[in-house]
């Protein structure tokens, strides 16, 4: 059974950027689609960025659009979400998920695996 585990996060300045990766174990990454969502406090789990299974095609949420960008590296069983500009509304528990799905998708319930999330907080 796939394990996916975020690392990287922490605490940076507004405007500041920060890398937060996600590593697969159990199977192999290329054969799923990969997401990032997050939580913050007293809200509800929002859809950040998603990256699709072999075209590597991406999307991302609103509110992160033009500031975050996800990569894969199928080989290396990893994934990245690079988040430049930060905000105080970016912080939150970051969590990276696994879909069977072909393509990119924001329906949390079509991932079937998720990482214990990696928390990032954006303070001076």
């Amino acid at each position: 059974q796939e394990k996916l585990v975020e690392s990287g996060g922490g605490l940076v300045q507004p405007g500041g950027s920060l890398r937060v990766s996600c590593a697969v174990s159990g199977h192999t990454m290329s054969a799923f689609s990969m997401g990032w969502f997050r939580r913050a406090p007293g809200k509800e789990r929002e859809f950040v960025a998603a990256i699709a299974r072999s075209s590597g095609s991406t999307y991302y949420g609103e509110s992160v659009k033009d500031r975050f960008t996800i990569s894969r590296d199928d080989a290396k069983n990893t994934m990245d979400l690079q988040m430049n500009r930060l905000k105080p509304e970016d912080t939150a528990v970051y969590y990276c998920a696994a879909s069977w799905y072909g393509t990119t998708t924001l329906q949390p319930e079509k991932y079937h695996a998720w990482g214990q999330g990696t928390q990032v907080t954006v303070s001076s």
